[in-house]
């Protein structure tokens, strides 16, 4: 079954929505009850200070001239004592519902990305950092309204029609229908708009949301060039057509609500008109003029209360649809296909090998590379080189598993890869990428993160190797400097030979090196490069360049052209053959030789 039919699947089997909330409690669920129990009795409560009102106006207009202040006096009392108490209780209800919806927060944003660290290095790619930001982070609050506000005006949404429906078949049925007229028209204007409209524009609100976080995490990373190159954010086509479509859409929806709400508004105020036509037509028969005022009265307070229920269970049910799919995304999210996992905790050497290797990303119809065959000994250093697109990236995550091939076998010391177990194959590889990684801690926290049992010399001998002792040194506190803290923030070159530094210590017995001097000046690429060659050192090395200087002096060249090897030997086997290696140098050297020339007449000036 493949990913978009086991999500089918769950869907059609999905659990009401508290109980796929409950797991996420964990020891607060029965708070969750208990704030559901006292809201139940303050919606109860709530209804008594509008029982004795109605009692006390009721005996105040019946027999006028036989009222004591004393026998008023206990409804007044009572009504005051009945809504201090529902007072309380409401909020003894918001503090369990909110320590529960805290709860929730918490637990989702701890087992999401509990799940999102074990998964598979693949997912990283195929999903940007401000789409997860969003979902884990954003989606977890969004929790936070439906169960800490929302859900504990539930009870009163259902308690307190029933206790109203109650009210009017013991005091005044007439009334009550007029009193319900308005209401159910009002229930039909906005019942529509709240199930089928509203969940689909859901939908469309959320992913324009998480559209614009993550495209908005890359423009704010654009912004040195923006500003560099004198430009707007029109230089930025994707980003503002996404904030253009999230305005038009809200805009048109908004628009679809003037006339139903407009309607919905007239209705639910016009509630006294009704009272007052059906109080005239109910005058013969009602006994006397005091009790139809007072059945009156009542009704009258009644009203608002029963529109402010309705509104409640209206903001209840947007508010259970958002968390609905705050879940339904996040799932979404976390239900990317995991890998089987290794048991083999032994590799037998550090050779690596590729064996007819065929695979095509995910929504893709096209292989990325197709039978693709080649091996690296122990020590041995081969160098990747072709087009963007060509398939060099895409085999050297193929060796760490990023992915799992579609057919063939990837292989680290005869073993594939798919049997070899997650913490010995991460322990046997290295990774360099072009898009360098620092985290918001010290250097020496970034240069020994993910080594074990590590010295104070064999950092300083890692930041040695990795030419960074420059870098090092020109900062106040050396290895304690807090990365991102106070203004401390390195170019990429810098960046780029801290991460050497990092898989130095490592001292993993196989490194892929893709692109590593792809964004360095000269300087940091001089540097780099002899950090590389330490790197490298009797590593078996499968690297990637575009910069071709670098890879002159591998054991072995692969060039690649859509996925396929098309050429391989030693950069002067290479050179003879004439063919698209060759070009490729001599294209390269013309670009390392090209300068800018004065014309004759700026010569002759």
């Amino acid at each position: 079954m493949d990913q978009k039919a086991r999500r089918n699947a769950k869907q059609v089997k999905k659990a009401p929505l508290l109980k796929r909330f409950a797991p996420f409690m964990e020891k607060k669920r029965s708070f969750l009850s208990l704030s559901l129990l006292l809201s139940s009795i303050h919606a109860l409560l709530g209804m008594l200070p509008f029982l004795m009102v109605w009692l006390l106006v009721r005996q105040l207009l019946q027999t006028p001239g036989q009222v004591h202040l004393e026998g008023l006096a206990k409804y007044a009392w009572l009504a005051f004592a009945a809504q201090v108490l529902a007072i309380l209780c409401y909020f003894a209800s918001l503090v369990l519902s909110h320590l529960a919806g805290f709860r929730v927060e918490v637990a989702l944003q701890k087992k999401g990305m509990e799940q999102i660290i074990n998964k598979p290095l693949g997912f990283f790619d195929m999903n940007l950092s401000g789409r997860v930001r969003k979902i884990i982070n954003d989606s977890a609050g969004s929790t936070h309204s439906f169960l800490a506000h929302q859900l504990p005006d539930m009870a009163a949404t259902v308690i307190t029609p029933i206790s109203v429906l109650l009210l009017i078949a013991l005091v005044d049925w007439r009334l009550g229908i007029a009193l319900l007229i308005p209401i159910l028209m009002g229930f039909v204007t906005m019942g529509g708009m709240m199930t089928t409209a509203g969940k689909a524009f859901q939908d469309q609100y959320l992913n324009a949301l998480e559209a614009m976080s993550s495209e908005s995490v890359e423009y704010v990373r654009g912004i040195p060039v923006v500003k560099t190159f004198g430009q707007s954010v029109f230089s930025f086509k994707r980003f503002y057509n996404l904030i253009l479509n999230y305005k038009e859409m809200v805009y048109a929806y908004t628009i679809t609500w003037r006339h139903p709400m407009s309607t919905y508004t007239m209705v639910m105020q016009a509630g006294c008109l009704f009272l007052v036509v059906a109080s005239l037509f109910t005058w013969q028969g009602s006994g006397t003029a005091g009790i139809l005022l007072s059945n009156f009265i009542l009704f009258l307070m009644l009203a608002p209360l029963f529109s402010a229920t309705m509104m409640k269970s209206m903001y209840l049910m947007q508010n259970k649809m958002i968390a609905s799919q705050v879940l339904d995304r996040m799932e979404g999210l976390l239900d990317y296909p995991d890998m089987p996992r290794g048991k083999q905790t032994r590799i037998n050497d550090t050779s690596l090998g590729f064996q007819d290797v065929t695979f095509t990303y995910p929504g893709s119809d096209i292989p990325a590379v197709s039978n693709v065959s080649f091996h690296i000994d122990p020590g041995e250093t081969v160098a990747l080189v072709g087009a963007s697109g060509s398939g060099k990236t895409t085999l050297a995550r193929l060796a760490a598993r990023f992915w799992d091939v579609d057919s063939g076998q990837v292989l680290i010391g005869g073993t594939n890869v798919k049997d070899i177990a997650k913490e010995t194959l991460m322990e046997h590889v290295s990774f360099v990428f072009q898009t360098t990684k620092l985290m918001k801690m010290s250097l020496r926290d970034n240069i020994a993160f993910g080594a074990k049992e590590v010295t104070e010399e064999a950092v300083q001998r890692a930041v040695d190797l990795s030419q960074s002792r420059e870098i090092i040194d020109s900062l106040p506190q050396g290895l304690d400097t807090i990365i991102g803290s106070r203004g401390t923030y390195l170019s990429g070159g810098e960046q780029q030979r801290i991460a050497l530094a990092r898989s130095i210590l490592k001292d993993a017995p196989i490194v892929l090196l893709d692109e590593a001097t792809a964004f360095a000046d000269p300087e940091n690429e001089h540097l780099i490069r002899k950090a590389l060659k330490a790197l490298s050192q009797d590593k078996t090395t499968l690297m990637i360049a575009h910069r071709l200087n670098s890879v002159v002096d591998a054991d072995q060249i692969l060039v690649l052209d859509k996925g396929r090897i098309v050429e391989k030997g030693s950069h002067e086997q290479l050179l003879q053959k004439q063919g698209i290696y060759a070009a490729m140098w001599a294209e390269y050297q013309t670009s390392i030789d090209w300068k800018i020339t004065p014309s004759k007449k700026e010569a002759s000036a």
